[in-house]
């Protein structure tokens, strides 16, 4: 989690002098430095990196009373987005032609289709049947895209954690007072049904899931265990998993469930991924897989073979189980393109594609196919070394240019959200609403970012949240966006024609008294679509 080689420092006795570089995180010195230079904020950063200092909030261990002060972080602005973003690499990919067949995007009529015109069709059966196809859905659901926000609630602590179930009935938000809280989200409702204090937590529960089943959550903090609870039930059930790691102080940054219900991965701050088998309640793998903090992992699809994992190295690796072994771990292959630390993996569940954030202001896209040289990865791992700001508590230096990595070989690079303070999360929009049209991230400036995954243009910029929004959520099968930000809210996202046909009639009211002979004012174009919004207007249309 730290911005830069917290792993290596704890190392940096073994490291040859000769360098002479500055390692941010391990402290080392340039020669002819003098010892004057070492200010209070790098004895500090090293310190807390090589786990000898640990940063306690206030709130910790007093529940909801206390308030966090984040009056110590720098403000943060949105950077702007490329204007031109590269497709050459994604317009050449089999992707393309996946996203806008499930998206309904791959037609021969490409003019726009409006939402009335395709229920008017629809109800007389030209499509040769009286139902939409999922791609008709998907096309509907990008006219009601959520752009409205709603408080569904408020904390005295910073809110770390916030995701669906798999099913879309249940959301729990985990927050730095140390409660996991479960709402029960069916047919549009926000109401809390069980409260789960948590156990053996420093600074704050930092990762969370849901079982596939929906019956079970883990969380993960800084200890030796990750945790296990159940939903329901007349009986409690809160278990400590102990992985055994051993050594200095411990923490799993990111955790998560196997399809198949029976195993947990984790990746950790020595640089190990974790593999606990609840079935004989013991570790069954630990596997050194980065040179520094591990800071996301995932399984590449149902199968459970294929893993993912990305660290503070800017590297993202894949891992086959069936050719792991602990004396020599040796990945599949390796992902190189970012110039500083990943904060976040998402898998597009199709053991193919998967997206990460990182540290240096990007989504990248990948095909786990395509995998990048030694060459490149060597490349990668010099540009994070360069790397000197600390993302967790200076601001992002402002003539700071986005490197390109020789060798990267993403599909996709998407830029216009800032990442800051913390491990900020990205994902893949849902198959069924949206046929995995977009990506979504959470940004430091306080927004949720949506992005088209073909062009990399920025869809929508969901503005509202104090401070910086860390997770984020779409629920499976309806238009519906949570987000949980470190101002202590959670807010809930959907989609309001008024908000949309207000910003048209406003600007309708801008020009509406110029005269038609004005040719200096340009004239409104009026759309059909808006009107066609205007005359559905109290009515409830039903897709399917």
């Amino acid at each position: 989690m730290g911005s830069r080689n917290s792993r290596r420092s704890r190392r940096m006795g073994d490291r040859d002098e000769d360098t002479g570089e500055r390692d941010q995180a391990g402290g080392l010195e340039p020669r002819g430095a003098q010892p004057e230079q070492n200010d209070l904020a790098t004895i500090l950063s090293y310190l807390i990196r090589s786990g000898q200092v640990h940063i306690i909030p206030p709130s910790e261990g007093y529940g909801d009373d206390d308030d966090d002060d984040d009056d110590d972080l720098p403000v943060v602005q949105a950077p702007q987005a490329d204007p031109n973003p590269d497709t050459t690499n994604i317009d050449a990919s089999e992707l393309k032609q996946e996203i806008m067949l499930q998206s309904g995007r791959c037609q021969r009529n490409k003019k726009r289709k409006s939402v009335v015109n395709m229920l008017q069709k629809r109800e007389v059966g030209m499509n040769g049947n009286h139902c939409f196809t999922p791609g008709d859905c998907c096309i509907v659901g990008d006219s009601f895209l959520p752009n409205q926000k709603e408080n569904v609630a408020q904390f005295h602590s910073k809110a770390f954690c916030g995701t669906f179930a798999k099913d879309g009935t249940v959301f729990l938000s985990a927050c730095q007072d140390q409660n996991i809280r479960i709402y029960d989200t069916a047919r549009g409702r926000f109401k809390k049904f069980k409260s789960i204090r948590a156990r053996d937590v420093g600074w704050s529960v930092l990762d969370t899931a849901f079982s596939p089943d929906g019956n079970y959550l883990v969380y993960s903090s800084w200890s030796d265990c990750i945790h296990l609870c159940n939903l329901y039930g007349d009986h409690d059930t809160h278990k400590a998993l102990n992985l055994a790691p051993g050594g200095y102080r411990f923490c799993v940054f990111s955790v998560t469930f196997s399809q198949d219900n029976r195993e947990l991965l984790g990746g950790s701050n020595d640089g190990c991924l974790y593999v606990y088998d609840r079935e004989i309640n013991q570790r069954t793998l630990r596997i050194d897989a980065h040179d520094d903090d591990v800071n996301a992992v995932a399984f590449a699809d149902g199968s459970s073979q294929i893993l993912f994992s990305g660290g503070d190295d800017g590297l993202v690796k894949v891992w086959d189980r069936r050719t792991l072994s602990e004396e020599d771990p040796i990945p599949v292959g390796g992902l190189a393109g970012h110039s500083d630390g990943i904060t976040y993996i998402d898998s597009k569940g199709d053991a193919r594609y998967l997206i990460s954030n990182s540290k240096d202001q990007s989504v990248k896209l990948w095909d786990m196919r395509k995998f990048s040289s030694e060459r490149a990865q060597e490349a990668t791992k010099r540009a994070v070394s360069k790397q000197m700001w600390d993302y967790r508590w200076q601001q992002m230096p402002r003539k700071r240019k986005r490197k390109h990595v020789p060798g990267d070989s993403s599909l996709m690079t998407y830029t216009g959200h800032s990442i800051m303070h913390t491990l900020v999360r990205c994902h893949f929009s849902p198959i069924f609403t949206t046929g995995q049209r977009y990506i979504y991230t959470g940004c430091a400036s306080g927004a949720v970012v949506i992005y088209d995954v073909l062009t990399g243009a920025i869809v929508k910029r969901l503005d509202g949240h104090g401070a910086c929004v860390r997770d984020v959520s779409w629920h499976p099968y309806e238009n519906v966006i949570m987000s949980t930000s470190w101002d202590g809210s959670v807010g809930k996202w959907t989609y309001s024609g008024k908000l949309e046909l207000d910003s048209d009639d406003e600007m309708q009211s801008v020009h509406g008294n110029k005269s038609d002979e004005d040719d200096d004012c340009p004239r409104v174009r009026r759309s059909k679509r808006l009107q066609g919004l205007r005359n559905l207007a109290g009515r409830r249309i039903i897709i399917g």
